[in-house]
């Protein structure tokens, strides 16, 4: 009987949202439990309390949080399934130091801001995605998505509690649209309990129009006030865009199809390029590291303005992971390259070194062995077709790497603001379901996400369902060029300056002088090209300023 228990044995700290506490208490009630309110703090402790360390296993939502049992002088440490929610550590004279930033660790008396040679390597050849289970800071860690870890007298014990099992599919096309169908409604109406105000994110994309869609039929049909709904665009934006096979129309002329489809209460938030250049600073301490420069700073705005008016939002965000979005997905090239296709620019990466470092740092060693070391993860069966196959490799790598790089970069920059974002798309039970899919479902048609395409065709507008990925929105104004490049040309200019000890002094000179061309490859996926660039160097000079690491080679 649980009265063997005094809840004053039990200390939680936690962050994050349950979205099935009402199942949960249930459970807990048939066993029980009584209760004294209604939020998921007190639910996820009694949890835990019947539970023990199986309590994950029960869990669905973002969470990060840590559980002392005085009674056993035991202490409980855990990550959501995908590491939404952050949570790093140290381990100082036997005693663990836990927290939801870095910066917080610093805090601690003989903590230390080491980079060294992985350090480095994690920095500048895998950054700004960065290796599970590391930071780019030496004995400095996190605990993996999907883990959890016991810390008592015995030292430190960590435990994987779920991973994406490979299995035969065997269910007919229209189940699979019907499963796949339930699953998002499913996950998408659990994440709108909230008892704060709540949107969503919409960029007229596939992905965030279908979060609306069924987001604003359940404000509807529940007699709620319309949803609202939030965009971002640029000053100048529309009379700066240019057209491409990429990027067709922008956003505003679907975001409009949408509401008008919809009828939500829709925002449009502007920003202007010098708001851009100046947050850069702030977006790289939400991270404790130099980022994807502004395509942070400007989430980072985003969530700023949203927050005047509401808490939490859902994104679109990692749809293309799950179903097979991005061009690596399709382009030989890169299916051949060898490495992470949205990080292929290795040579330059190095020359990016002070020689000095980098005659001590290969970043292309670093980087084929955790990329060989991620691969040996993935589970092939025998029944799986050759692109299955193959495709099952690249979604491993873009769902382990990737999607966790644009998790760490929304949780960051909404937090900063105070504000919470929520991923729909990311429901371990849906991502874990569209896994075993075969690729010639899921690219139905040959078509990125063709499978989500063909299930949402009955409820969105068809210029919705067809239109082409296109990437977060950035500025085409080229005055966030001319600011940026100034940025760095003052920085450059003072011969003292931090990034010229750690980087080639010659290679940024070229970099200003060119645009940024001289740099011939994206730094980063494929947004990440001059301007951002160079406004990553400028963050990297302001990280070492900030944080000054001390170099150990």
């Amino acid at each position: 009987m649980i009265e063997k228990y005094s809840y004053g044995e039990y200390v939680l700290v936690y962050n994050g949202q349950i979205y099935n506490t009402k199942e949960l208490k249930e459970i807990l009630t048939e066993n029980g439990y009584s209760f004294k309110g209604h939020s998921d703090t007190e639910i996820l402790l009694k949890s835990y309390i019947h539970y023990g360390n199986d309590v994950v296993k029960h869990l669905n939502g973002i969470f990060a949080f840590a559980i002392w049992n005085s009674r056993k002088k035991e202490l409980f440490l855990a990550r959501d399934h995908f590491g939404i929610k952050p949570l790093f550590y140290t381990i100082k004279n036997n005693t663990i130091i836990f927290a939801s930033e870095i910066k917080a660790l610093f805090e601690y008396p003989n903590v230390e801001r080491t980079l060294d040679n992985q350090g480095i390597c994690e920095l500048f050849g895998i950054g700004p995605a960065h290796t599970s289970g590391t930071t780019i800071f030496k004995d400095i860690y996190e605990i993996k998505p999907a883990h959890f870890a016991v810390f008592n007298s015995y030292g430190l014990h960590l435990e994987r509690y779920w991973k994406l099992e490979s299995k035969p599919h065997t269910d007919s096309f229209g189940t699979t649209c019907s499963t796949v169908k339930y699953l998002l409604n499913d996950s998408i109406t659990s994440q709108l309990v909230s008892d704060v105000p709540l949107c969503t994110f919409l960029s007229g994309g596939l992905d965030s129009s279908i979060i609306t869609k069924f987001a604003s039929d359940y404000c509807k049909d529940n007699g709620l006030p319309p949803l609202d709904t939030y965009s971002i665009d640029y000053v100048d934006n529309d009379k700066n865009f240019v057209k491409s096979d990429f990027q067709p129309n922008s956003d505003n002329y679907y975001i409009n199809l949408m509401n008008k489809n919809l009828h939500t209460n829709h925002h449009q938030i502007v920003i202007d390029t010098p708001e851009l250049a100046e947050y850069l600073e702030d977006a790289m301490i939400a991270r404790d590291m130099p980022g994807m420069a502004d395509i942070d700073s400007s989430l980072l705005l985003f969530c700023k303005n949203v927050k005047k008016e509401m808490t939490v939002s859902l994104t679109g965000e990692c749809a293309d992971e799950i179903f097979g979005g991005y061009p690596w997905f399709f382009r030989e090239d890169a299916l051949n390259s060898n490495t992470f296709p949205w990080s292929i620019a290795i040579e330059e990466r190095q020359q990016l070194l002070n020689p000095t470092i980098g005659s001590k740092v290969n970043l292309k060693s670093y980087l084929d062995y955790r990329y060989n070391e991620s691969l040996n993860e993935v589970e092939i069966l025998d029944c799986d077709s050759k692109e299955t196959a193959e495709k099952r490799k690249i979604s491993h790598l873009t769902l382990n790497w990737f999607m966790q790089t644009l998790l760490d970069r929304s949780d960051r920059m909404a937090m900063y603001n105070g504000f919470e974002l929520r991923v729909p798309f990311c429901d371990y039970r849906l991502a874990q379901y569209v896994w075993n899919i075969p690729w010639e479902i899921k690219a139905l048609n040959g078509r990125e996400k063709g499978l989500l395409r063909y299930i949402c065709k009955d409820f969105l507008p068809e210029e919705i369902v067809d239109r082409k990925k296109s990437p977060y929105p950035k500025t085409h104004n080229p005055t966030y060029l001319a600011k940026v490049k100034d940025m760095l040309s003052d920085i450059m200019k003072d011969k003292n300056a931090p990034i010229n000890n750690l980087l080639n002094r010659k290679y940024i000179l070229d970099i200003l002088n060119t645009n940024g061309s001289s740099f011939t490859r994206p730094w980063f996926g494929q947004l990440m090209t001059g301007p951002q660039l160079m406004a990553y160097l400028c963050q990297v000079n302001m990280w070492l300023e900030k944080y000054q690491p001390k170099v150990e080679l």
